[in-house]
């Protein structure tokens, strides 16, 4: 006869860690992704959160009533939402690099669903997110942000949150900065051709009034974009070394935030 012993306790810890897990799981990149099964996700939390009960370590959580033991669980949930936000960076800075070039070649208005941010964005910010979330995979940054939220219980203990705010202040700056300077960046080759192309279109238009530079125009800078794009595709792999170290920084900022050192 076998006899199981229940602790509850351990029922309470293995409660908080599935919440942290699931959050993170719920926004992380190639993680939250929307066409990925809801069951997939919720599978995926419970195991990676089974294993980590295993290696966390177990203290008095000292809360009184539901009341208390309700914040705990709204704390944990904030940690894995803000780490896992963090970890978004890369699809946002993709997605607002997309949507500056389409307004720039004349693809703004063609726009379609995009499931890893649960919006509408343009042709080429799919393209380039899609191109960020293979990379992703490639070079197993997937791993590193999986083990980012693992190693987050060695810092941020269960119940252990100190907020900071200002290192949270200071990476959500951070984070809104470099996402349009590095969006800039991305979209600098593209934005330089289209911007001499236009200089050239107003010269002909004052040459040649009889022409028609708004048909003209709208032509030359879809081929013009399309061949910068075509040439600046290999430099897309140092864009996302850039972009996942950018990641790392602002991952660190926000746990650093949520401890005390």
């Amino acid at each position: 006869m076998v006899n199981y012993s229940f602790s509850l306790l351990a029922f309470e810890y293995f409660l908080l860690i599935l919440v942290r897990i699931s959050a993170f799981v719920s926004v992380a990149p190639f993680f939250g992704t929307q066409n990925t099964p809801g069951r997939l996700k919720v599978g995926l939390s419970f195991c990676i959160s089974l294993l980590l009960f295993q290696v966390v370590p177990k203290e008095s959580l000292g809360y009184t009533g539901i009341v208390g033991y309700s914040i705990i669980v709204l704390k944990e949930g904030i940690t894995g939402l803000l780490i896992g936000f963090a970890a978004n960076i890369c699809n946002s800075i993709i997605l607002l690099a997309g949507n500056l070039m389409d307004m720039n070649i004349g693809f703004s208005m063609a726009t379609e669903y995009n499931p890893q941010m649960r919006t509408q964005a343009s042709v080429s910010a799919n393209l380039y997110s899609y191109l960020v979330l293979l990379l992703l995979v490639v070079t197993n940054m997937h791993h590193y942000i999986l083990r980012a939220v693992a190693d987050s219980y060695q810092l941020i203990p269960v119940n252990g949150q100190m907020f900071q705010w200002d290192y949270l202040l200071q990476g959500m700056v951070t984070y809104m900065i470099d996402s349009f300077v590095i969006a800039f960046r991305i979209i600098l080759p593209v934005f330089a051709c289209i911007m001499i192309l236009n200089c050239i279109l107003g010269i002909m238009a004052k040459v040649s009034p009889q022409m028609n530079m708004f048909a003209v125009g709208m032509q030359l800078k879809v081929l013009l974009g399309l061949v910068v794009m075509l040439i600046t595709i290999d430099l897309f792999v140092n864009v996302s070394d850039f972009i996942f170290d950018e990641m790392k920084k602002i991952m660190v900022y926000m746990i650093k935030g949520m401890y005390s050192s």
